[in-house]
């Protein structure tokens, strides 16, 4: 097809749909019984975007500053050592605790890609830098890149080494947060307090959505790093998995009675695939669907439902592996050829939400059919291929297999 006319099939909408802010006119629209938990979730998000907004202008007045300072741009936040490791009692673990809990925002959450080796936050400096100083504030506080989630893990782990009082405070208040950033239908939302845009959307993508519902699945495990949480926020924490866990298997999409795969966003009030970004449309994602179907094996008592979207998943996967390219380096940058004899196993990023075909997404707001298409035309944004389902459906489905057999029958 002319590159054109991709174009244009793109911006009408073909494979897309542009996302909607959370706002209280569409509140209204909904049926009557359902707006009043809609109607709450709003103020909260408000009342928190005042709280940040109040403490950062305070801070200001209070050192005499014309205006705030933008936190230093880094990036994502990874566990530097595994769960129980030594370090976490250290030295190092200690200092990066201190600017960590110097970036929790008013409200509860952290920012995403912020240097925190440049040290604590300054007086005035705002908790994202993300925007800058004067603008409409952006991803104050995120699941997106794994902020909020690695944090918390990260100062469960650090209270576990030494106790830190600090820590646990912190803690509690980021898990709070977490639970008042659920939508009522169990969705999360990329940030929150709410910005709009695709902001607001119900978020798989960087599995975003998918690290709520396991901190959440690892609060009630039983592990000794979350000893501290209390049974009301434990309560608490096992109700906003359940239904998480619910609304993922609302999510998921059907056609003709079968079970397939995942979006990456979802508008949270209809519930309908949304795009995000111009690179980022409305497609079935291969990436983000693994993580999802990942985290759903990995229930260890899986009631009907859940076996039959585990099931519906694997199937799916197992019929659209693409299996003609191979994965090599040109000029030095990573890209993947047309070969019929290779063997390497692969699944696309996005498929098509009709056609299920794979689809190229470029930086340039062009949907190509293919990914050399895209590669020529130097639009690329994204790892377009992945091989994170393949563990799934070989190691992985025998394990869940192995469980379902182990399963007392009723």
């Amino acid at each position: 097809m002319h590159r054109l006319m991709l174009c244009v099939l793109f911006l009408l909408g073909a494979t897309t749909a542009f996302a909607e802010p959370v706002t209280p006119e569409r509140v209204s629209t909904l049926p009557v019984a359902e707006r009043p938990a809609w109607e709450s979730f709003l103020q909260r998000s408000r009342a928190a975007a005042r709280a940040d907004q109040a403490a950062l202008d305070a801070e200001v007045a209070a050192n005499g500053m014309t205006s705030a300072l933008q936190a230093p741009d880094g990036g994502d936040f990874k566990l530097p050592a595994k769960a129980g490791d030594a370090w976490y009692a250290g030295d190092e673990a200690r200092r990066l605790a201190d600017v960590i809990l110097s970036y929790q925002t008013p409200s509860g959450g952290w920012s995403k890609h912020t240097a925190y080796g440049e040290g604590p936050r300054k007086p005035g400096m705002q908790w994202t830098s993300q925007s800058k100083p004067g603008e409409r504030p952006h991803y104050v506080a995120t699941f997106d890149n794994r902020a909020t989630t690695e944090q918390l893990y990260f100062l469960a782990y650090v209270w576990h080494a030494t106790q830190r009082d600090d820590c646990k405070a912190a803690f509690l208040k980021a898990l709070d947060f977490v639970l008042s950033a659920q939508f009522p239908n169990g969705g999360w939302p990329q940030g929150y307090p709410l910005e709009g845009a695709y902001h607001d959307n119900i978020t798989f993508n960087d599995d975003a959505m998918t690290r709520v519902l396991r901190l959440l699945q690892s609060i009630g495990s039983g592990e000794p790093y979350f000893a501290f949480v209390d049974a009301a926020r434990r309560e608490k924490a096992a109700a906003a998995l359940a239904a998480g866990i619910r609304c993922v298997l609302k999510l998921q999409i059907d056609r003709d009675g079968k079970k397939t795969v995942w979006c990456a966003q979802y508008d949270p009030l209809t519930l309908k695939p949304s795009g995000a970004r111009s690179f980022e449309p409305a497609t079935l994602s291969g990436a983000e669907s693994a993580r999802v179907l990942e985290f759903l094996m990995s229930i260890s008592t899986p009631p009907p439902e859940i076996i039959a979207a585990v099931e519906g998943g694997l199937v799916w996967f197992e019929t659209h592996k693409i299996t003609d390219i191979k994965k090599t380096k040109r000029d030095g940058i990573t890209t993947y050829e047309s070969d019929p004899s290779s063997t390497e196993v692969y699944w696309a990023r996005f498929y098509d939400l009709k056609t299920d075909k794979p689809v190229f997404p470029g930086r340039d707001g062009v949907l190509y059919e293919t990914y050399e298409g895209m590669a020529a035309g130097k639009s690329i944004g994204y790892d377009y291929y992945t091989t994170q389902p393949g563990s799934l459906l070989n190691a992985g489905q025998n394990k869940w297999r192995k469980m379902l057999a182990q399963k007392p029958k009723k």
